[in-house]
This record gives structure tokens, C-alpha cells and sequence, in this order.
């Protein structure tokens, strides 16, 4: 992202990237993540999709000439990352709402809070942020392009009869 920041009760409680309230501000963006929880996430399905986060590589080499050829981590770009347990709702026949999938708010607060140090210590602590857990946040994003990717951790339907490699490499680049 060019830049995001999380608002609770009109405060903002974090943000990154080039802001015109913020003297001096930073130069770069760098990634905004919105994380569900699905109610059978484990810890090794928390583990596997942080370092697809940490590793996704999203962004230009160093001379701009080939994209998709840098992570985060290679940019030491900052990460916000947003607890979004609405990421995993259906509609009913009704066309209302239903969250059955995501899991149950105590369970998901522990699991996010694991899910949020798996990637500090995958990459750095300091360049992570987050909003307020459960909290009403209003979310703002300036995208960098048309760029949104989805990082799960099962293979959705219409992967499973494809052949994906579960275990992403140890080493993140």
C-alpha cells in the first residue's frame, strides 16, 4: 500500500506510509494486512501463512526494472496488520450475513496475538503495527496499484485438485 492507518473512536492508533499530518513523513508505504481466522486454523496454518505474508514478494527489484521480485522483508517496508474476522463471512439465503466460519472471538484474540509475533519474529518487530482487537476500527487504504493477494492456508476447492506445496521454503528472502 502507498499508505493505511486504523482509526478507533476517531483517534489513530497506527498507521504507515507518507501521511500529511506527520512531519517529517516516511517515504515508503508497505503492507496493509487484513487477517481472518477460520474457526480450524492451527498454529502450523498461523506459522505457514506468515511466511507467505513475510515472503510474498509484491514489490519492484532495486532499479525498477522487474517486478514481483522483492518481499517486505527485502524492502524493510513496515506491515499494519487488522484483526478482520468478517474475511471469512457468507450470505445467507436471506443474503444476510453469517460468520460460522471465523473463529469465536477469545480463541481468535489468542490466535491473532500468536499469528502477530510468528511474523515480528519472522521478520522485525518494529516494523509491525496493528489496530485494536475486536475493537470498531474505521480502515483507510491507499493501494499501490490493483494489488490484493489472499494467503490461506487450505487450498480453497478449486485448488485441491491442483498439485500446491503445502510448506512454504524455511528461508525468507
Amino acid at each position: 500500500v502507498k499508505r493505511a492507518a486504523v482509526h478507533v473512536d476517531g483517534i489513530c492508533v497506527s498507521s504507515i506510509g507518507p501521511r500529511p499530518d506527520i512531519t517529517p513523513a516516511p517515504k515508503e508505504g508497505g503492507m496493509l494486512a487484513l487477517v481472518g481466522l477460520h474457526e480450524n486454523d492451527t498454529d502450523d496454518d498461523l506459522l505457514y501463512c506468515a511466511k507467505r505474508l513475510v515472503g510474498c514478494k509484491l514489490w519492484n527489484n532495486a532499479d525498477d526494472t522487474r517486478p514481483w521480485r522483492h518481499s517486505v522483508k527485502q524492502k524493510q517496508f513496515p506491515i499494519l496488520m487488522v484483526s478482520q474476522f468478517t474475511l471469512y463471512g457468507t450470505l445467507t439465503k436471506k443474503n444476510q450475513p453469517d460468520y460460522k466460519l471465523a473463529m469465536k472471538s477469545e480463541q481468535a484474540r489468542v490466535s491473532y496475538e500468536k499469528f502477530k509475533e510468528m511474523v515480528a519474529g519472522l521478520y522485525d518487530d518494529d516494523k509491525i503495527s496493528d489496530g485494536v482487537f475486536g475493537a470498531m476500527m474505521d480502515v483507510e487504504l491507499v493501494n499501490d496499484g490493483p494489488v490484493t493477494i489472499v494467503i490461506e492456508s487450505q487450498p480453497s476447492s478449486s485448488e485441491k485438485s491442483l498439485s500446491v506445496e503445502k510448506e512454504p521454503p524455511d528461508s525468507i528472502e
